[in-house]
């Protein structure tokens, strides 16, 4: 028996669904609209945020139901995760899928859910409505920072 956390001695594919759940932090990046170059692939994160995505808790709405109302909303699955690039470098799901450790802010480690907020990891207050902006307008939004791990972390 081992006294590690599960996140440390389990890949993404033992996880029960609430061990899966629990590796979420609650940043909202997944939630920011993704631009990609049709010629190169590359993935550029904007700061326009899905009309689900609550910009002061940065959770879904409706979480249970997001794909009635958003489609193309990506489920993250052990799957998922190994195919999706754009995954911020912050991400529990990356982090574990590539065998490394949750950062000090993550609610696993540090207890409260709020910490990835006050390390300037999380989307909180940066977002703005894709129910506000024009689909063609989405370019003026393009930012870096859902990319870096940030300043506090």
């Amino acid at each position: 028996m081992t006294d590690e956390p599960f996140w440390k001695t389990k890949r993404l594919e033992e996880l029960t669904q609430d061990e899966w759940e629990s590796l979420c932090d609650g940043c909202g990046l997944c939630c920011l609209n993704k631009l990609e170059d049709w010629d190169t692939g590359e993935v550029v994160f904007t700061s326009v945020a899905c009309r689900l995505l609550d910009g002061e808790s940065c959770r879904c709405t409706d979480y249970e139901n997001r794909q009635a109302t958003v489609p193309d909303c990506i489920q993250l699955t052990p799957e998922t995760v190994n195919e999706i690039a754009w995954l911020p470098p912050t991400c529990g799901y990356r982090l574990v899928r590539d065998g490394e450790d949750l950062y000090w802010w993550h609610p696993l480690v540090s207890g409260d859910p709020e910490t990835v907020h006050l390390a300037g990891i999380s989307a909180r207050g940066r977002t703005v409505s894709e129910t506000d902006v024009d689909v063609e307008d989405f370019e003026d939004y393009l930012v870096d920072w859902p990319l870096t791990v940030g300043a506090k972390a």
